[in-house]
């Protein structure tokens, strides 16, 4: 059987969330989440968390990881790199304990949201073909490096990206697409580290992850523990239908609208975590005609997944709710 240990690094000492590993999200500590993901992969045979400090060891003890030594001071500093980390808990497993991984999954502890079955699809991939030294995962950017520039003297530009001539002229959808890596998780062969003082090695696969949830200031974490308050279920939701599940008619003419079909995926999503889904609708509320019979066929067709459909709210031009979700955060955070 191969030896596939999980490390999570997770120094104490944060200064942008103050003990931000340990903090509670959604009432665990937040490396408690980490410990999970990998208890919850069928390769993972051993969990260790490198860490400075001893009650951040006692919390992973507590969640079922191993802690057999604490980092020294000077590899959690925040200039610290994860070759120096790893390099340390490598050797000191070999020295201590004669043990060597076949492979290493990095966890990072500030990413409490993970689906185990992405960690095994990784490991597969490493499993699967030995010339590869390592997988990372990855996600979409936002941003166009082929319109990004340096700056030099007398305020003269040179594009960052040179691989296409004049890209920064080009519409940013005939250009190619982007990935960086989004630190949720890394597989890695251990003498990338022990041989050639490396965390990839030559050879490196990406794993595409359409979302990512790494908490790094107090504003990511506000939101992620949204998301994990979300994810538990058992939260009512109530939305409107025309101008959030349906297109909008301002001409009233509902029986030819058609779905939104992105705002669909994300309301059954919601439903199949287990939280209760409940449709209104201004529809005829003004002419009083009545939309129900209609609506209701428009739902199935559409394949929506709700417990209560009310006909009934009061028109007007702008609606204030005080435990209001935006679209912005729906579609950014259970969307594609």
């Amino acid at each position: 059987m191969k030896k596939i240990l999980a490390v999570i690094p997770a120094r104490s000492g944060s200064k942008s969330v103050v003990n931000k590993n340990i903090r509670l999200i959604n009432g665990k500590p937040m490396m408690a989440y980490s410990i999970e993901h990998a208890k919850e992969s069928k390769y993972i045979n051993r969990i260790i968390v490198t860490t400075d400090s001893e009650e951040y060891a006692a919390i992973a003890r507590e969640y079922g990881a191993e802690t057999p030594f604490l980092r020294p001071a000077e590899l959690a500093a925040d200039n610290s790199l994860d070759i120096e980390v790893f390099e340390h808990a490598l050797s000191w497993l070999k020295r201590e304990e004669d043990y060597e991984p076949d492979i290493i999954v990095q966890l990072r502890p500030t990413d409490p949201i993970r689906n185990p079955e992405d960690i095994d699809k990784m490991i597969e991939m490493m499993l699967e073909d030995e010339t590869v030294d390592a997988v990372r995962s990855v996600s979409l950017t936002d941003t166009v490096p082929h319109k990004m520039w340096y700056v030099g003297e007398d305020n003269v530009m040179e594009p960052i990206m040179k691989d296409i001539p004049e890209a920064y002229n080009m519409p940013r959808q005939k250009l190619p697409k982007i990935y960086h890596q989004n630190g949720n998780t890394d597989v890695l062969r251990p003498q990338n580290i022990t041989k050639y003082h490396s965390m990839t090695g030559k050879k490196i696969k990406g794993y595409i992850m359409s979302e990512m949830y790494d908490v790094d200031t107090e504003a990511d974490f506000a939101r992620i523990s949204e998301c994990l308050k979300i994810r538990q279920g058992g939260k009512i939701f109530v939305f409107d239908i025309d101008g959030v599940i349906a297109q909008l008619r301002k001409d009233l003419s509902y029986g030819e609208t058609g779905p939104n079909e992105r705002m669909v995926k994300i309301v059954n999503e919601l439903y199949d975590l287990g939280n209760r889904i409940v449709l209104f609708t201004a529809r005829g509320y003004v002419t009083g005609i009545d939309w129900k019979e209609t609506t209701a066929r428009q739902l199935k067709e559409w394949g929506v997944k709700y417990h209560e459909l009310h006909m009934g709210k009061p028109n007007a031009d702008y609606y204030v709710d005080d435990k209001m979700l935006s679209l912005d955060f729906l579609y950014k955070e259970f969307g594609e």
